[in-house]
């Protein structure tokens, strides 16, 4: 139901945006969050939106560099990261929340996507 694309292949500065495209009417009433595993380390999280978009948050390590927003017509939520850097290589989730608001806890999602995956060369 949720289809994350976007990655690829980019050196340290550069930008990526990510997509999340979901089917299904009800998107809209659904927060939405950005996740991230890196190899040999645990999921971890990277940004939330809430249903309508009017909330946003974001983890530390990305806060000013990421800017996550949804187009609920479109049913697809945008990760538009900039000034990459090698830490932020990654396979990129995004996930579909069990309720309408932004959360940063993985157990407050019941639907994830299948991972695309993001390199930073240095």
């Amino acid at each position: 139901q949720l289809q994350a694309s976007g990655g690829g292949l980019v050196q340290a500065g550069g930008s990526l945006r990510l997509s999340c495209a979901a089917s299904g009417r009800t998107f809209s009433s659904y927060g939405v969050g950005w996740f991230r595993q890196a190899p040999g380390k645990e999921r971890e999280f990277v940004a939330t939106i809430n249903y309508s978009g009017g909330y946003t948050y974001y983890a530390d390590s990305v806060k000013g560099r990421f800017t996550i927003s949804r187009d609920n017509a479109k049913n697809t939520v945008y990760l538009q990261m900039n000034s990459l850097s090698p830490e932020d290589t990654a396979v990129y989730y995004c996930a579909k929340g069990r309720g309408i608001a932004a959360d940063t806890r993985p157990r407050q999602y019941d639907s994830w996507g299948q991972g695309t995956l993001v390199t930073v060369s240095s």
